[in-house]
Formats: C-alpha cells, sequence, structure tokens
C-alpha cells in the first residue's frame, strides 16, 4: 500500500489495448470516437462511473467513515449488500427467455 505523499507524484500514465472479444460492449463504445481526447476521456469518465458504482468514497486514507447503515430486508428475502456490484451488473445482463 503506497503512503499518502506517494499519491501525489504527478499524472499517471498507461498504454490501454483490447480487442472486441475481451469486452464486446466497451470495445463498441470506446471504438466510435476517433483515437486520441475523446476515447481517453470516455475511457476516463466510465472508469469513474464504475468506481462510485463500487461505492469507493474519494475521500483521503486518513479521514475516517461512518459505514452506511443498509435498509433491514424481509425475512423471506435474502439479505444483499447495495454496494455490490454484482447485483447492479445483473441488471444490464440479457434477459432471461420467456
Amino acid at each position: 500500500m503506497s503512503t499518502p505523499s506517494a499519491r501525489d507524484q504527478g499524472p499517471l500514465s498507461m498504454l490501454f489495448e483490447m480487442s472486441r472479444q475481451d469486452n464486446p460492449r466497451l470495445y463498441d463504445d470506446l471504438i466510435r470516437f476517433n483515437k486520441g481526447p475523446k476515447r481517453v476521456n470516455r475511457l476516463r469518465f466510465l472508469a469513474h462511473e464504475g468506481l462510485m458504482a463500487q461505492g469507493w468514497a474519494l475521500v483521503p486514507a486518513a479521514a475516517p467513515t461512518a459505514p452506511v447503515p443498509i435498509a433491514p430486508a424481509l425475512p423471506s428475502a435474502p439479505r444483499t449488500d447495495l454496494g455490490d456490484p454484482a447485483v447492479t451488473n445483473a441488471l444490464f445482463s440479457p434477459p432471461l427467455p420467456e
């Protein structure tokens, strides 16, 4: 784990490479932009939204965070962690056949 001072060492650069077979939906979304700033900004936006969807709080590591209370589940329903990304991903999965 890095220390807080190590995190502020300037911009992060990376080479991102993927094929359509890795993730067709992401590939199709990114390929509609010409290579360059628009594609990079779209990837940055999607990464940020994914991070928010997972429930990450963008606060300094030294700041204590209070746990978020979860509403009690119905007795017949299984208890679900509202911050679980698998729940959100299931919403966007293909529909079940009838």
